[in-house]
C-alpha cells in the first residue's frame, strides 16, 4: 500500500494516464474531473482499499496525497 499504487488506481478509475499524475496533482483541476469522475473515485477508494469516503471528504481534498493521507487514516 503506498501512493504510487495510489495513483494507478486514480488514473485508472478516470482513465486517464497515470504518468501524468503525482501526489502534488490538483485532482479538481483535472480536465476530465467531474460529478462522475468523483463517483468513479470513491468506488475506487472502496474497492481497492475497504474505506469509505463521501463528496464532503473530496471537497476538503486538494491534492492526489491530500486523498491518500485520507485512506491511510480512515485504514488504521
Amino acid at each position: 500500500m503506498n501512493i504510487d499504487t495510489f495513483i494507478k488506481h486514480f488514473a485508472e478509475a478516470l482513465e486517464t494516464d497515470a504518468g501524468a499524475l503525482a501526489a502534488a496533482t490538483v485532482f479538481k483541476d483535472l480536465a476530465n474531473w467531474d460529478s462522475l469522475a468523483a463517483l468513479s473515485v470513491i468506488a475506487m477508494i472502496d474497492e481497492h482499499y475497504g474505506v469509505s469516503v463521501g463528496g464532503t471528504d473530496l471537497e476538503k481534498a486538494q491534492t492526489l496525497q491530500d486523498l491518500w493521507n485520507l485512506v491511510v487514516e480512515r485504514r488504521a
